[in-house]
């Protein structure tokens, strides 16, 4: 019933005047936990502000965990379910990537947090992560083909790469734009990854709400 309403809502008024906020979990890691940046500096805040900026009425919750995998996303999703939750933006990977983790296993882990959303009636939009080629070319055809394949099966939305927004043309992400660590973006880096990702949240908001 709410959907419907606010479908009503968007349908007669767009944006700007929605009965009440979408409210949005993101489910990832310290990527979108904000490590090591100022609280209003981090990915949630900038995003949250970048959507209002754009004439939604949303909150967004941080369901970020620093260092967390796809395992540890999938142990904590049925808790992130809360019944306000509307809609779940899931970007994990990152950390199965570190460690070098079963592609196979990460994939394991994120159908499990699909199927979680689906069956709790949430919408999602799945964040890809491109694997780097130091494990070898099987590897990275095999990781990087996980978050395609899963958005179609589940019939999510789908953004292919979180850090798109700060990544060259040649596939190599922007240094000046990451801190110090070399492994998370800056303030700048944030900013930039939101400016591409926030249309496909937009997207998200949109299907939650049943506007064209």
């Amino acid at each position: 019933m709410r959907k419907m309403v606010m479908g009503l809502v968007f349908y007669l008024c767009g944006f700007a005047a929605t009965a009440e906020p979408v409210t949005i979990a993101a489910l990832g890691d310290s990527l979108t936990q904000g490590y090591g940046l100022k609280q209003q500096d981090g990915f949630v805040p900038q995003l949250e502000a970048w959507l209002t900026a754009h004439g939604a009425e949303v909150n967004l919750i941080n369901a970020g965990v620093s260092g967390e995998t796809t395992a540890g996303g999938a142990a904590r999703v049925g808790w992130t379910l809360t019944p306000e939750v509307d809609a779940m933006i899931v970007t994990l990977g990152g950390n199965d990537l570190l460690r070098g983790i079963a592609p196979e296993v990460a994939r394991a882990n994120l159908d499990t947090i699909l199927t979680a959303a689906q069956q709790a009636g949430v919408d999602v939009l799945l964040v890809g992560m491109i694997a780097p080629g130091n494990y070898g070319a099987d590897y990275k055809t095999t990781f990087d083909a996980i978050y395609p394949d899963l958005a179609a099966e589940y019939g999510t939305l789908f953004s292919g790469n979180f850090l798109s927004g700060i990544t060259s043309t040649d596939g190599q992400v922007e240094m000046g734009l990451m801190q110090s660590d070399g492994i998370h973006p800056n303030s700048e880096g944030v900013t930039r990854i939101v400016e591409v990702l926030g249309p496909d949240v937009l997207g998200l908001i949109k299907q939650v709400s049943g506007a064209e």
